[in-house]
């Protein structure tokens, strides 16, 4: 979760949230969450696990290229 809040305090094309998946059991099944941390970039791309932050970075890259871009 840090990295992510430090992510989106760094860009204002990336935004972070944090769920408590007990208090928002719909949120949890929407998102397929079976563990934590789970990550989601967008509404396709996600992983599980404790990531460094480069691999995080090169991972939230990669799904913002492969991505159209928002409208305005």
């Amino acid at each position: 979760m840090r990295l992510a809040y430090r992510f989106a305090i760094a860009s204002d094309k990336i935004t972070a949230d944090g769920v408590e998946v007990t208090g928002f059991p719909d949120l949890a099944r929407r998102y397929r969450i079976s563990s934590v941390p789970k990550t989601i970039v967008g509404e396709a791309a996600d992983f599980v696990g404790a990531q460094p932050e480069a691999a995080l970075l090169e991972y939230v890259q990669s799904v913002a290229a492969a991505e159209p871009p928002a409208s305005s």
